[in-house]
């Protein structure tokens, strides 16, 4: 599988990071390097990634099957996921990802025809006090109101 030369580098960087046999501790922060340079998880790619980390392809895709932000397919360019677990939910997080889901017409993983938004709800982006919260791409937005809402997806699309 080939990779840019910055992505090279940085796989390269995380393997010397680890102990010698520590490696597979490096699948994480690989998988979520590659991800954002790829635009998702492909089975090359875990084939790839346990290569390696020398680590079983299986090891690999467990991790992928267990963490949310890993995706099998490729999400927006404005990946948006509205938190509705219970901090969340109690200050409106369900209302907010209704509202999300309207203003962007998509549902939970869909991806817009353009490719500019995908929405995700999730149980939790670790931001119980700040809630309602959501994130975009890498960016954390707290307090979120409906209207915060709006203004954030008309800057988004704005600067497409």
């Amino acid at each position: 599988m080939t990779f840019s030369p910055e992505l090279e580098a940085k796989f390269a960087k995380l393997l010397e990071s680890y102990p010698a046999g520590r490696t597979r501790s490096a699948v994480i922060p690989m998988l979520l390097f590659a991800q954002d340079e790829l635009g998702h998880i492909s089975n090359e790619l875990i084939e790839e990634v346990a290569r390696r980390c020398k680590v079983t392809p299986l090891q690999v895709d467990e991790v992928v099957g267990y963490y949310s932000m890993l995706h099998r397919k490729p999400m927006g360019k404005y990946h948006v996921q509205v938190c509705t677990n219970i901090s969340c939910l109690l200050r409106g997080g369900e209302e907010l990802f209704e509202h999300a889901s309207k203003a962007l017409e998509l549902g939970h993983k869909e991806v817009a025809a353009d490719g500019q938004f995908s929405l995700e709800e999730v149980e939790c982006i670790g931001a119980c006090s700040w809630a309602p919260a959501i994130q975009v791409n890498y960016d954390f937005h707290h307090f979120v109101t409906a209207e915060k809402l709006d203004g954030l997806i008309a800057e988004l699309r704005k600067s497409h």
